[in-house]
């Protein structure tokens, strides 16, 4: 697999940040929020006070783990999640890892990147993009999956994912927009007991912080050290660390909370107006339960390469999904954001 993230005619190393140019109204990339709190700001600002000190990451991965019951030994800060599959792939040496698809396409490119030749297990559109543990490789000593899954917003249940765990396997679930679903539902942070089993989280998509680069692991304290080793010194910054303490606190996950529920709420809008539009298919709403939980929706409808271009033109930027193995240029994904956006939306779509 090439090194550059190309593979199979899918450029692994696209987001979406690429799609939200200047001047347009952002509905590609998934941070909730156009700024981070009062409260996170004036967190973050006053570290830059100690900015000649090397940053030591001792409170901050206290606080993390504390707020998910943890000993300290047993968390890995790290500048973003996005470092944290890097360090996978430099820490780990697995005979055949497997990536499961469709999701958010940097850690295949890391470990394409670091050398390995990765696998891929490809979930079905028609089953609503839902997990069969079978359908993972049973020789897959290394297994990667979002939960919530980006792109398709599939809240897999937390007991299908642990059915993955086994000896002799590093089970990974990137949980970045767990943060977004009310209660942390299908967490498996709080798993100690799975062999093998690293959570990834992000600070990123909840509290506007793509631009500092905060996130961590959860693992047990041998693969922590594992992971630590293949770190550089002070990759994570002050402030960063500031706003990782600071988001851990009760009253940051208060908000959080608070955040996710009317997240829900704006979510199931932009589904009844997306399902009103000629054409737009939900796979993973359908059926009456729908499994698509996180703060985006992966619509798929003909020609939505070209109806992507047409709402460029009208001032908005969706998330093209071709991009994502197991899709191709029928979808797009669009972030939640408040009614009046998606109304404002809605209405600009090409008919």
């Amino acid at each position: 697999m090439p090194a550059d993230g190309a593979s199979a005619g899918y450029d692994l190393r696209h987001h979406g940040d690429r799609e939200a140019t200047a001047g347009l109204i952002d509905l590609a990339v998934n941070v909730r929020v156009p700024q981070p709190p009062r409260w996170l700001l004036e967190r973050v600002a006053a570290s830059l006070a100690g900015l000649a000190a090397y940053p030591d990451p001792a409170r901050a991965t206290a606080a993390v783990a504390s707020r998910h019951g943890r000993p300290a030994r047993e968390v890995l800060l790290t500048s973003g999640a996005a470092e944290a599959f890097v360090l996978l792939a430099r820490a780990l040496r697995p005979r055949r890892p497997v990536v499961v698809h469709p999701q958010f396409t940097e850690p295949e490119a890391a470990l394409a990147a670091a050398g390995h030749r990765v696998g891929r297990a490809i979930l079905s559109a028609a089953d609503g993009f839902e997990l069969d543990p079978a359908g993972v490789p049973d020789d897959a000593d290394l297994v990667i999956i979002g939960n919530p899954t980006n792109p398709t917003a599939v809240l897999h249940p937390a007991a299908r994912i642990a059915a993955l765990a086994k000896p002799g396997r590093i089970l990974v679930a990137d949980e970045a927009f767990i943060d977004a679903i009310p209660g942390e539902a299908e967490s498996l942070a709080a798993r100690r007991d799975l062999p093998g089993l690293i959570v990834i989280r992000s600070l990123t998509k909840t509290w506007g912080l793509a631009g500092l680069r905060a996130g961590y692991l959860l693992a047990a304290a041998d693969l922590v050290e594992r992971l630590r080793a293949a770190q550089p010194l002070w990759s994570v910054s002050a402030p960063a660390l500031a706003a990782a303490e600071a988001c851990s606190e009760p009253r940051a996950l208060a908000e959080a909370e608070h955040l996710a529920r009317q997240a829900a709420v704006d979510r199931e809008y932009l589904e009844q107006r997306l399902y009103a539009l000629p054409g737009v298919d939900l796979p993973a709403v359908r059926p009456r339960e729908p499994r698509a939980r996180a703060p985006f929706v992966l619509v798929h409808t003909p020609g939505a390469d070209k109806i992507r271009l047409r709402l460029r033109e009208r001032g908005f930027a969706l998330r093209r999904a071709d991009t994502f193995p197991g899709l191709g240029p029928n979808w797009l994904r669009i972030a939640v954001r408040a009614p009046e956006v998606t109304d404002a939306l809605i209405a600009a779509w090409p008919r």
